[in-house]
């Protein structure tokens, strides 16, 4: 890659000392195996620590009903940033973000847990290429009323 077109600075950034810095996030195993946990650009701090929100959208999309899901970090008093789950569900199902806490209890750390979930039943907003637009999310529900009730 030469750079982006007409945006030196957005080359700058991700053009670096002859690397490419995609922003992908990861880690190899014992045994050499490349695991990819998430984007830069979309991981958060809670309370200190790092959140990756492919993480928890992996156990999101498991839950019946989810036809896709979005998580973003959003400002939260207490931790600094909190999960956000944005679910996009058909009109038949029934979901109910108490629910979707509970079950995600099971599978996450707490400080991973969703404290708010939005369930729409418009489509998550994507690109032309089919990526999730988490900018526009975090834009659509940066009003801590537009969340909802925050899950305890």
């Amino acid at each position: 890659m030469l750079g982006y077109w007409e945006d030196p600075a957005a080359t700058a950034l991700t053009l670096v000392d002859g690397w490419l810095r995609t922003g992908d996030l990861g880690y190899l195993d014992e045994d050499g195996y490349l695991y990819i946990v998430g984007r830069s650009k979309d991981m958060f701090i809670s309370g200190g620590l790092n959140v990756y929100p492919a993480e928890i959208e992996e156990v999101l999309i498991q839950i019946p009903g989810v036809d896709e899901c979005a998580v973003i970090g959003v400002n939260d008093d207490k931790w600094g940033e909190t999960a956000a789950a944005i679910i996009h569900s058909s009109a038949s199902a029934q979901i109910d973000p108490g629910e979707v806490r509970d079950y995600c209890k099971n599978y996450l750390a707490d400080y991973k847990l969703p404290r708010y979930v939005v369930v729409r039943q418009s489509p998550l907003p994507r690109n032309m290429s089919g990526k999730v637009l988490k900018w526009h999310l975090a834009k659509e529900y940066s009003e801590p009323t537009s969340l909802g009730p925050q899950l305890r």
